[in-house]
């Protein structure tokens, strides 16, 4: 397992964890902010106005309403990204990441009004009648770049594993365990089942489930966000000032975190904001193609509201109830997980400066220090030889070795600080990141642990609807690529795929989804940015039709 995430991570080093990807993304929003002055703003009541239908007309095309569209949209987006995805965030980059997530959503919005506006544009009918749209059709229809159009088509369905499908499942599975002891695969196998009843019937089957479950699993969140909220009044104002006051920086070493600098705080940031709200991916237009409206820049309109929603309400509030409720930086008892294990040569106190620094530098990828191998000694469970473990990113306590249910008594091969004989249970005291941590945190609440359930069920939800969302991306993708009729094809190995991912190492599913994102994010970047002329003119047209109908 070390060996398949650090030949991932070494990957994603180049493209998703790489600072000029996060660079191209910020600034492409920032370009088409400034450029077609600040929409997101300006145009923020109108898109409000356009989802609640008063501009509808009897004459327009598509498969689903504004609402059905955006809670669609919204579906693939509102998921484990607000759940796990901020609390992997604020795990890697401490709080000022959430600064950076905000950042992106406000610039995201004007970039998804452009790719869903431009989408929209250029949209077809399939040969089944039902509507197709997607960056990959203004690459064919405006750009006239089909190899390009075939390079974002196959990363959506590269995507559409990475974003909407692995993550998810992996999160619920993992999510339930700890709540109800529900082994993994049972959970994977209950919801393979059920998804692939909701995806066979398509879109207009998935935007009847979509346009039901948003709303009321946002509502239930919600409950608990401000139940957490409201329990540690006192620590919000000192957690406002840890988001913004560390923002230049980075986050100091504390408790059990090791610091995180400004450059890995906003390289995570990002990152992560861009899995939550999917800004500039190239996702949500497949979704929002499918809307009825005859105005393509009125539907551009409604996306706006996602970044919003998604992230700067959600994700801000996700990230004041972990930071408030102080968890973040503290270590709980866990079942390690193997991809997460670094064996270290000799041992490390955190409270040395020298061994601090060094331990600090690691983790944000600035030193190398030297990895055991050889022999892990192990009597009655307990680990005797003299050095440390680090586990998701912090020094491991307490560590106990189990095999087949009983403390284990013998050696364990190491080389180069990873565990080379995977069949034993390891457990101890680290730090959580993902679902694990948002559940501590919302147990920490008026409602006490009753808030793991809202995690737990909200999570379900949340998850559950994205997974239906992105297969309807990747079955637009297939489409595309190679017509209708594979379309069930993939529709079935989405399905096994998201049953073997609910029982797969959660770090190498989150380091394969960045890189998934990164693949489909950078062709649909491109495409927008040559067509910014275009998107200016149609905006502009949209204006003088508005004024004249008025």
């Amino acid at each position: 397992m070390q060996k398949i995430n650090d030949f991932l991570q070494s990957i994603d080093s180049y493209i998703g964890g790489s600072t000029w990807f996060v660079f191209a993304l910020l600034g492409t929003g920032l370009f088409f902010t400034i450029y077609l002055k600040f929409p997101q703003i300006r145009y923020f009541r109108h898109a409000i106005r356009i989802l609640t239908g008063k501009y509808d007309k009897s004459t327009d095309q598509g498969d689903a309403s504004h609402f059905q569209a955006l809670s669609t949209a919204l579906s693939g987006t509102v998921g484990t990204g607000n759940i796990a995805g901020v609390a992997l965030a604020i795990h890697l980059g401490g709080p000022s990441a959430l600064f950076w997530m905000i950042v992106t959503a406000f610039l995201g919005m004007t970039t998804k009004f452009v790719e869903v506006s431009l989408s929209h544009k250029y949209r077809e009918k399939a040969s089944d009648g039902s509507i197709a749209g997607g960056p990959m059709y203004y690459m064919k229809n405006k750009l006239n770049m089909k190899w390009l159009a075939a390079i974002f088509a196959f990363a959506t369905i590269i995507s559409s594993f990475g974003t909407g499908n692995m993550p998810q499942i992996n999160s619920i599975s993992n999510s339930v365990k700890s709540t109800f002891g529900i082994d993994n695969w049972i959970t994977g196998l209950v919801l393979a089942i059920l998804l692939g009843i909701v995806i066979i019937g398509g879109i207009k089957r998935i935007v009847k489930v979509t346009d039901k479950l948003v709303p009321g699993m946002a509502f239930i969140y919600l409950i608990g966000v401000f139940a957490v909220l409201i329990f540690n009044w006192d620590n919000i104002i000192p957690s406002l000032e840890a988001v913004f006051g560390d923002v230049i920086n980075g986050t100091s070493a504390t408790g059990g975190f090791l610091g995180a600098s400004f450059a890995f705080a906003f390289n995570r940031g990002v990152n992560r904001g861009l899995f939550s709200n999917e800004a500039g991916q190239g996702s949500a237009p497949i979704a929002h193609a499918a809307a009825k409206t005859h105005e393509p820049i009125s539907e551009g309109m409604v996306a706006i509201l996602e970044p919003f929603i998604d992230t700067i309400v959600i994700c801000s509030l996700t990230g004041m109830a972990l930071i408030s409720s102080g968890v973040w930086n503290e270590k709980f008892d866990n079942q390690f997980q193997y991809a997460s294990i670094k064996v270290l040569e000799r041992t490390y106190d955190v409270k040395n400066t020298k061994d601090a620094e060094d331990l600090h530098l690691y983790s944000i990828n600035k030193k190398s220090i030297p990895l055991y191998t050889g022999n892990l000694n192990v009597n009655n469970g307990h680990i005797t030889n003299n050095l440390s473990i680090i586990h998701s990113r912090s020094i491991a306590e307490n560590i106990t070795v189990k095999l087949n249910g009983k403390k284990y008594t013998g050696i364990i091969p190491i080389k180069d600080g990873d565990i080379k004989d995977q069949r034993f249970i390891i457990s101890g005291k680290s730090l959580l990141n993902s679902a694990p941590l948002t559940i501590k945190a919302f147990k920490r609440s008026l409602i006490g642990d009753y808030g793991e359930y809202i995690i737990t069920i909200g999570l379900l939800l949340f998850a559950f609807s994205t997974a239906i969302a992105w297969s309807y991306y990747g079955g637009r993708a297939v489409t595309y690529l190679f017509g209708v009729k594979y379309v069930i094809w993939y529709r079935i190995i989405y399905v096994i795929g998201f049953f073997v991912a609910s029982f797969t190492d959660t770090t190498i599913v989150w380091t394969f989804s960045g890189i998934a994102i990164a693949f489909m994010t950078i062709p649909n970047l491109f495409g927008i940015l040559m067509l910014r002329k275009d998107m200016k003119n149609t905006l502009d047209e949209y204006w003088v039709n508005f004024k004249k109908e008025s």
